[in-house]
């Protein structure tokens, strides 16, 4: 399953157990995108904890849904971050991003 590169950018709280941080990526658009969950989700390369140095580079599990365009260089595709069951604060789960911003 892809990844979608990201940042951890800040500790938010110590409940739930194992811990609550912000989690950010810029999409196709140059929007930065925020989600808030269980550090455990996003700890695939590094150990998340509040005396971790921000930012820290981690990934979030996604589907890519289709190409938006097919150009040269860097296309850009949909992706859902609906496997891990991460969202925005708003809900939304499914983005534009650069292709690059995938870990295969």
């Amino acid at each position: 399953m892809p990844e979608l590169r990201c940042e951890a950018v800040r500790w938010v709280d110590d409940e739930p157990f194992p811990g609550i941080v912000e989690v950010q990526f810029v999409d196709a658009a140059g929007r930065r995108r925020s989600s808030i969950d269980k550090s455990s989700v996003f700890a695939r390369f590094a150990e998340l904890t509040p005396e971790s140095v921000y930012p820290i580079e981690v990934t979030v599990a996604c589907e890519v849904q289709g190409d938006i365009e097919a150009t040269s260089g860097d296309g850009v595709v949909t992706v859902s971050t609906c496997p891990d069951g991460v969202t925005t604060p708003d809900g939304r789960d499914t983005f534009a991003v650069h292709r690059s911003r995938l870990i295969p």
